[in-house]
């Protein structure tokens, strides 16, 4: 797929068909994507936890996401938790921030993956959705995600069962100035 086509295709999936699975062999393809993103001074801190064991994946679903979320990747067949390495993307070489961002440079980062990510998805026929109301404890209970890494989001994979339409986007005079 094109990517002007691919982008305009991407929606954020609330039902996944249900007994679909997904191969580890796509999954690898996208997370090798998410990591060509660009970094803080190439320091390519996001890091995945992919959850494919179905056992897993409903404990996961049943005990991290509040109710409406657990609705809405009920039958996604994986769970990739994506978080990034605290203290690398925003300071310098002795750990000092070198703005007021700091560790927000991290999330930033982490968004841009998280961006290839969902759009290598869409482009091999898969959907997603990006869900970032979680229970962090929870998730460190059941992963095993160090303290030095701060979780983003935990994201959905399957496929979509339907496709919504676009919702509405404000104007490009809203969004942008240009001077």
């Amino acid at each position: 797929m094109e990517l002007n086509q691919v982008i305009a295709a991407r929606r954020s999936i609330r039902a996944y068909e249900e007994g679909k699975a997904v191969s580890r062999e796509a999954v690898e393809e996208i997370l090798r994507a998410a990591a060509m993103a660009p970094s803080w001074k190439n320091s390519q801190t996001a890091r995945s936890y992919v959850v494919m064991s179905e056992p897993l994946v409903d404990q996961v679903r049943e005990t991290c996401l509040p109710e409406f979320n657990q609705k809405n990747c009920r039958h996604a067949p994986v769970l990739i938790v994506t978080a990034f390495v605290k203290g690398r993307s925003g300071f310098d070489n002795q750990g000092n921030a070198v703005n007021e961002l700091g560790d927000e440079w991290g999330a930033y980062d982490l968004g841009l993956h998280n961006e290839n990510l969902v759009l290598k998805a869409r482009d091999m026929g898969l959907a997603t959705l990006i869900m970032g109301i979680r229970d962090e404890a929870k998730l460190r209970e059941l992963l095993p995600i160090p303290k030095e890494q701060q979780i983003g989001a935990v994201i959905a994979l399957g496929y979509a069962e339907g496709q919504p339409k676009m919702p509405a986007r404000k104007e490009l005079s809203e969004t942008a100035v240009f001077l």
